[in-house]
């Protein structure tokens, strides 16, 4: 066992830091080779060694080098060292940390986590919160908690009686709601189909002013950073009206929310701390693995309701948190370990200054194209650029050169009638020679496409 880990520690260092040296894509040949897992289940036992090799040889030059510098192609944060060395040091303590009874330590952590992470963000000290697999089930548990006061406040009890007979739910999203927020809405019986879609600006903002009228039962739905501009829902107004008419807010802040972590980009969250509940991503700015997504409700009881689970086998003990009552899971592995520990290393001003130094490159990538003749779309608010080249035909090309030369990695996207190239920069070891040497790649293959 001890030659095992140890071959597997180093081979996941030497991963690591080879990421400098090669191409954000994996080679044409590098894929080709994923064919050799495609074979018969192996009759008899297998050397663990030899197993180890294969995973390392054929699938490490086949993965993305997001865990890189030069990766922008999605809103993903590489996992800082610290946080990978808490997963593979949780991994072997193997814990189910669904309960507090038979994984004392891992449930300390993670309620000392989620205090820290409430204090981090500014949001209330008693909200309740979970650890969940990623933005889906974060809004899918906030809005399950939604779901169970809505409809209690109207005497229905939605988890012993359904939704069968229930007294509609009106839910409010913007024209560019996340797909994940409206698969949850789905998930949750609450439709994908009949919500109401609020009018957005320009950058993707919901107007507050267009918020239609409604009566019963209402989810007003924003968001902390739009995928494709960062811009942020004006929280203040909406929270405002939502309340007054007795609606819960929920905020989708997949990435955006972390900006709540910097004073100097707290005021695009302003009004966010009035919501009722909060989705955000750890594994996005906060820079831990896969998969680590967040839940946090105001009223700590209604997340339980939505969510507890009991039975005469399951062990309880006084008064500490069981985490299985506040998430949708009962087994699952201590995601909380690795947010402790990015905090625990980073603390308050660390959190801060990663985020911050993300934005600047940002705004750096879409200074230095706008400065060559590129069509920057949005305002770079947080760390999102979006960028055209001449017309849609060429900037499909720059994007698919790009992406083979290797340099680094962004993807197209559509927006507002417009296709662009979406530069998304959420990691911590992006340096200003990774902005420098994409930059290069970037003007490079444009001008070869006279763009």
């Amino acid at each position: 066992m001890r030659d095992l880990l140890a071959e597997a520690a180093q081979r996941a260092i030497d991963y690591l830091q080879g990421l400098d040296r090669r191409g954000v894509a994996p080679t044409r040949e590098a894929l080709a080779r994923l064919a050799e897992f495609d074979v018969p289940l192996p009759h008899a036992p297998q050397a663990a060694a030899e197993t180890l090799r294969q995973l390392d040889e054929i699938a490490s030059p086949a993965t993305l080098a997001s865990a890189g510098g030069r990766y922008f192609g999605f809103v993903i944060g590489g996992a800082l060292p610290v946080t990978v060395a808490s997963n593979w040091l949780a991994t072997a303590w193997d814990q189910n940390a669904a309960l507090h009874a038979p994984a004392p330590a891992t449930a300390v952590i993670e309620r000392t986590a989620l205090r820290w992470l409430l204090e981090l963000l500014g949001l209330p000290a008693d909200a309740g919160g979970a650890f969940v697999t990623g933005a889906t089930m974060a809004n899918f548990s906030a809005l399950a908690a939604a779901r169970h006061a809505v409809l209690q406040r109207v005497g229905w009890q939605v988890e012993a009686d359904g939704l069968f007979g229930a007294p509609p739910i009106t839910v409010l999203v913007g024209e560019e709601a996340h797909p994940t927020l409206i698969k949850s809405l789905g998930l949750l019986g609450l439709g994908r189909s009949r919500v109401l879609r609020v009018p957005v600006d320009g950058q993707g903002r919901m107007r507050a002013e267009r918020l239609p009228a409604w009566s019963g039962p209402c989810i007003v739905c924003t968001q902390a950073g739009n995928i494709n501009t960062g811009a942020f829902d004006p929280f203040a107004a909406i929270v405002d009206e939502a309340h007054s008419r007795g609606a819960w807010v929920h905020v989708d802040g997949a990435f955006g929310l972390w900006a709540a972590a910097s004073p100097a980009l707290a005021p695009l969250v302003a009004g966010v701390q009035r919501a009722d509940s909060w989705a955000t991503d750890a594994h996005k700015w906060l820079n831990v693995p896969y998969d680590s997504g967040l839940a946090f409700v105001r009223d700590a009881a209604a997340l339980r309701a939505a969510m507890s689970i009991s039975a005469d086998y399951l062990p309880t003990q006084g008064d500490s948190r069981n985490p299985a009552d506040f998430t949708p899971e009962l087994s699952r592995r201590a995601r909380g370990v690795d947010v402790w520990a990015a905090l625990r290393t980073l603390g308050r001003s660390g959190v801060a200054e990663m985020v911050e130094r993300c934005c600047w490159h940002a705004r750096r990538f879409a200074d230095e194209l706008g400065r060559a003749g590129c069509t920057v779309l949005n305002d770079v608010v947080l760390n999102q650029v979006l960028v055209r080249f001449a017309d849609e035909i060429t900037t499909r090309r720059v994007i698919a050169d790009l992406q083979a030369d290797g340099t680094c990695w962004c993807g197209p996207t559509h927006w507002q009638g417009h296709v662009a190239m979406r530069i998304s920069v959420c990691s911590w070891a992006t340096t200003d020679d990774d902005v420098s040497r994409s930059l290069e790649a970037m003007l490079r293959i444009a001008a070869r496409h006279g763009a």
